[in-house]
């Protein structure tokens, strides 16, 4: 029985158990007794394992007093890739912290992922030579900015804000009440009530250049509303006023389209020739135009005719910059 076996199975009489005496672990994990003290404090002191030592029953236990003793589990020796990159990605996300308000907690944090990511003796050291989280494509924010929407956000206050509109350059004011703040694609957006438009908008962070919290009360826009409005549609430029995507992606590129998530409610099926049909809704163009030109010959636009079109023209204008 290796190491990782022997933990396993600590916590395993533990739970099940309840006092466990030294004897009985020693003959159960079939260690001498220096080796199942130096079991016992890894546990202690790389798992937080609530395990003392109970002199009234001359047995290991649980301790009463940890509120999640009953709860307590040690890590999986194998995360699912869901897990693995959700552990991998906040400790890169802490790791990036600037100094601030947040430093002295983020030490104790880091710590405690660190522990769990540690299984048996893989370090993090190993785990991050061999395991990586690439973030691609972010574009940084203004720490001042963000705090600014935030503060705005949970109280509930308006807010000022000057954005970048990217499309054509031009540079707005707009009050906003905010909503909510989604990172999505490794950025920050803003979803929020535009008191201009009176209508619910979304603004890249990255885009914000000034951010002024108002002595104002935010409009409220319901969760049901605001999920209705933002989850209908594609991705980060979602809205109510939705049509029906159709692409055709060919027998080669379907091996790996045909396993992605392009759309919560999309409609995905291999067809007899092998190519990959796909339907979702979808809101808004730009961002969906910029992922399907991403696959070139290998996907059709078959409908609608302004979303093919809308291709096409990107295609045509791409071409154009390689003639001579």
């Amino acid at each position: 029985m290796d190491r990782t076996e022997r933990f396993y199975r600590i916590q395993q009489m533990l739970q099940s158990r309840r006092y466990v005496r030294t004897r009985e672990f020693l003959d159960e994990l079939e260690v001498s007794r220096a080796t199942f003290k130096r079991d016992l404090e890894y546990l202690r002191d790389r798992f937080r394992a609530p395990i003392l030592w109970d002199p009234d029953h001359e047995a290991y236990c649980f301790d009463d007093k940890v509120e999640d003793r009953a709860v307590w589990q040690l890590p999986g020796l194998w995360f699912t890739a869901d897990e693995l990159v959700a552990l991998l990605t906040m400790d890169r996300l802490l790791a990036e912290l600037e100094p601030g308000l947040l430093s002295q907690l983020t030490g104790p944090i880091r710590r405690r992922l660190k522990s769990l990511l540690e299984s048996g003796d893989h370090t993090v050291a190993a785990i991050a030579d061999r395991i990586r989280v690439l973030s691609m494509g972010a574009r940084g924010i203004e720490p001042a900015h963000f705090r600014a929407l935030s503060t705005a956000l949970l109280s509930r206050r308006r807010v000022r804000i000057r954005h970048l509109r990217r499309v054509d350059g031009d540079v707005l004011e707009r009050e906003v009440s905010p909503q909510r703040l989604v990172h999505y694609r490794d950025n920050w957006y803003l979803d929020s009530w535009c008191h201009k438009r009176q209508a619910l908008r979304t603004f890249a962070v990255d885009a914000i250049d000034r951010a002024t919290v108002l002595d104002k009360d935010a409009k409220i826009v319901g969760e049901e509303s605001l999920e209705r409005h933002f989850a209908s549609g594609y991705g980060i430029f979602a809205g109510t006023d939705t049509q029906e995507a159709v692409l055709l992606f060919n027998a080669t590129r379907a091996r790996w389209v045909s396993h992605e998530t392009w759309h919560p409610r999309q409609d995905g099926k291999l067809q007899l020739d092998g190519t990959y049909l796909l339907k979702f809704p979808y809101s808004r163009e730009p961002e969906l135009v910029m992922d399907i030109l991403k696959y070139g010959g290998d996907v059709q636009v078959l409908a609608p005719d302004s979303l093919r079109q809308a291709v096409r023209a990107q295609l045509v204008q791409a071409i154009g910059q390689y003639e001579t």
